[in-house]
C-alpha cells in the first residue's frame, strides 16, 4: 500500500533533519541549513514575543538576533527533543530559557558588531510591530498569532508565485479574497476575467485546494510526526481567529 503524500515526503522535512542530526553526526551540516531556514520564518514572531515581554525595540532586536545566531551554531540543536514534536513549541521554550539567562549575564554591546543577520524584512520589525493592535495580549498568544500569520503569508506568497508562473497573476489577484470566505460579486469577477461563472467557481475551488496543500507543506516542515499536521492546522486557525482581550 502506498504511503500518503505527507508520509512519503516527511523524511526530508526541516525539523526532522534537525532531530535526526542528534543520532547522525554526518547529517549535521544539512541540519544546520534546515534549522537556519526554519529560523528565517520565525524571526518576526519571536521579535514580537520579546517586545511583548517589555523589552525596548533596540534591545528586542539585539536579543532576537543573538538568540538565532547562537541557536544555529554547531551543536546548539543537540537538545532538540522529538517528543516535543512541534518546532513552534521547542523554539518558544528555547527563547524563554535564553531570555531568563541573558537578562542576568548580558553585557552591553555595540549593535551589529559580530552578529550575522538572519533575516530583515523590507518593513522593519519595529515598524511592523507598531501596526499590531494596541490591546493587551499575552506574549505566548502573540507569538502563536504571529506564527500563524507568518505561515499563511509564506503559503500565500508561494501560491501567488505559482499563479504568476502560469500567467495567471491577474486571476489570482481577483480570486485571492475567496481564500478567506465567499467571493464577492462573482458574476462581476467573471466578467472582469472574461470567464464564465462556472469557470470562476472551478478556479476558486482549485485555488483553495492549492492553498491548503501549501499550508500543510509549510506546517509539515515544523513537526516531527506527520500525524501532528492536522492538529497544527487546526491550531493555526484558532490562533488566527483569536482576538486580544
Amino acid at each position: 500500500m502506498d504511503s500518503s503524500p505527507d508520509q512519503r515526503q516527511f523524511a526530508t522535512t526541516q525539523w526532522s533533519l534537525v532531530v535526526a542530526a542528534r543520532q547522525q553526526p554526518e547529517s549535521q551540516s544539512r541540519a544546520r541549513l534546515a534549522l537556519a531556514e526554519l529560523c528565517h520564518a520565525y524571526w518576526y514572531p519571536l521579535y514580537a514575543f520579546v517586545r511583548s515581554r517589555g523589552y525596548a525595540a533596540a534591545d528586542a532586536h539585539d536579543l532576537t538576533q543573538s538568540f538565532f545566531v547562537r541557536f544555529v551554531e554547531p551543536g546548539s540543536f543537540a537538545a532538540a527533543d522529538p517528543a516535543k514534536g512541534r518546532f513552534r513549541s521547542y523554539l518558544l521554550g528555547a527563547v524563554k530559557h535564553f531570555l531568563s539567562h541573558e537578562r542576568e549575564r548580558r553585557q552591553a554591546k555595540k549593535r551589529g558588531g559580530d552578529v550575522t543577520v538572519i533575516d530583515l524584512d523590507a518593513l522593519s520589525p519595529e515598524a511592523r510591530y507598531a501596526l499590531e493592535p494596541a490591546q493587551a495580549i499575552e506574549p505566548d498568544a502573540r507569538f502563536d498569532r504571529e506564527w500563524a500569520q507568518e505561515v499563511t503569508a509564506r503559503a500565500l506568497c508561494k501560491l501567488r508565485g505559482e499563479a504568476e508562473s502560469l500567467g495567471k497573476g491577474a486571476q489570482f489577484n481577483e480570486l485571492k479574497v475567496s481564500l478567506a470566505g465567499d467571493l464577492p460579486a462573482p458574476q462581476e469577477t467573471a466578467q472582469r476575467l472574461n470567464m464564465t461563472l462556472g469557470a470562476v467557481k472551478v478556479a476558486v475551488h482549485r485555488l483553495r485546494k492549492q492553498y491548503r496543500q501549501l499550508l500543510r507543506s509549510e506546517i509539515a516542515q515544523t513537526v516531527d510526526d506527520p500525524a501532528d499536521i492536522d492538529a497544527e492546522m487546526q491550531y493555526l486557525v484558532t490562533a488566527l481567529l483569536s482576538r486580544p482581550q
